[in-house]
């Protein structure tokens, strides 16, 4: 009796001020990596095992309260199956409408239209790292030869872009040798940038950026004044042209925008494998996910004119990637590091 009276005391007491609510479940995102065009390492898989960048996913998730699902299968795209997800993140390349070079089942059209309307609504969060900016470039198909000077791609469609693109809010043009370079933090209240300093600076493939949207919150700023010879040893490496995309006034790197009523976030950081190891890399990547997944809300109010106003001056033509000798480009990738 004296039991069922502590019993009933405890219900009227939760009753009275509330039961204890259980704990919020993860947010679930998935991250997509197929790869129509050029395969980065970081999103390669070897076999069966999951791939760098996975691996780090899904040891990083769980202290963010994050369920990744992974995949590399466009034809699970349906409005059915992204409402399984708070987010989408992007490390992908190429027209994923066709299988292209990984050979991973492809979107379908259909499948592009309900990601595009799912973040415009609101309804899903989105975030692009590195080459989601080398994605269904407009005009581009499979047949395009990209090996060769891109002169079609240096140029602001704008409307005309492809919705990806708009949406996204930038396409790459080229990029250089990798180096170490410096970008200005533009917003360090933006999540995941406060601690940061007033610059980083990374080992990293810098993108060349065009087809930025007029309101876009950029937060990074590649300082390309501070462009470098990566290295200057006193030998002739790298070739000349090693810094021709750079030859354009500072441009945004990492930004966040308003899609409709959705949110946006792009950092074309991410190639190495090292900086996935890095906090700061962790810091800006975790920092865009809360946003999108609407944990926090932050100040987006465009600055794209602002804190980059020459961006839109386009450097001169180069090779697809300027100072590098065609016989090296596609070298196998450099093993994976061990996990420190």
């Amino acid at each position: 009796m004296k039991t069922l009276r502590s019993f009933l005391c405890l219900a009227l007491t939760a009753a009275s001020f509330g039961a204890v609510p259980a704990a919020a479940a993860p947010k679930r995102v998935l991250y997509f990596t197929k790869s129509s065009n050029f395969e980065h390492s970081v999103v390669k898989r070897r076999g069966q095992q999951p791939s760098f960048s996975e691996q780090v996913l899904a040891e990083f998730g769980p202290r963010h309260d994050i369920a990744f699902t992974f995949s590399k299968d466009g034809s699970l795209f349906s409005p059915e199956y992204l409402a399984q997800f708070d987010a989408v993140m992007f490390y992908t390349s190429g027209d994923l409408l066709s299988a292209g070079k990984d050979g991973n089942p492809p979107l379908t059209p259909a499948g592009k239209a309900a990601l595009l309307e799912a973040v415009a609504s609101g309804r899903l969060g989105f975030v692009g790292i590195h080459s989601a900016a080398d994605t269904f470039h407009t005009g581009e198909t499979p047949a395009t030869n990209t090996d060769q000077p891109r002169t079609w791609r240096y140029r602001t469609l704008g409307e005309h872009a492809d919705p990806y693109l708009r949406m996204l809010g930038g396409e790459l043009i080229v990029h250089g040798t990798q180096q170490i370079a410096r970008a200005t933090v533009i917003d360090p209240t933006f999540p995941g940038f406060a601690g940061l300093g007033p610059h980083i600076e990374l080992m990293e493939e810098w993108y060349s950026l065009t087809e930025f949207s007029d309101n876009m919150r950029v937060l990074l700023r590649l300082e390309t004044a501070a462009m470098r010879d990566p290295n200057a040893n006193g030998t002739d490496w790298p070739p000349a042209g090693w810094d021709t995309p750079y030859q354009r006034p500072p441009f945004p790197n990492t930004w966040a925008r308003r899609h409709g009523r959705g949110r946006v976030f792009y950092t074309a950081l991410g190639h190495r494998e090292d900086a996935w190891l890095s906090e700061t890399f962790e810091k800006i990547l975790f920092g865009g996910l809360d946003w999108v997944l609407r944990r926090v809300d932050a100040d987006v109010t465009p600055n794209f004119a602002t804190a980059t106003p020459g961006a839109r001056e386009l450097p001169p033509v180069s090779g697809p990637v300027a100072g590098l000798p065609k016989a090296l480009r596609n070298l196998p990738p450099p093993p994976i590091p061990p996990r420190p």
